[in-house]
């Protein structure tokens, strides 16, 4: 039985490496460059930067889209 969530550690998302299931735009591999500092500061991390191998464009994103199985992979495959 697969589930559809994965537990992520956000505190050990920079730089790691993600594929996307279903690719847009010839964009199917995507790094964590970046998490975005939360406001007011001291609280938890809510959104990550995440920039397409490809074409090199960034997208911010709630880190938690990252556990749904059905939309990535952990690494680049």
């Amino acid at each position: 039985m697969q589930t559809t969530t994965r537990y992520i550690n956000p505190k050990k998302l920079l730089l790691s490496k993600w594929t996307a299931v279903n690719p847009q735009h010839k964009e199917k591999h995507f790094i964590v460059t970046k998490t975005v500092e939360p406001e007011p500061p001291n609280t938890l991390v809510e959104q990550i930067e995440l920039e397409a191998i490809y074409s090199r464009r960034i997208f911010i994103i709630s880190w938690r889209e990252l556990t749904e199985v059905g939309r990535w992979l952990q690494g680049w495959k």
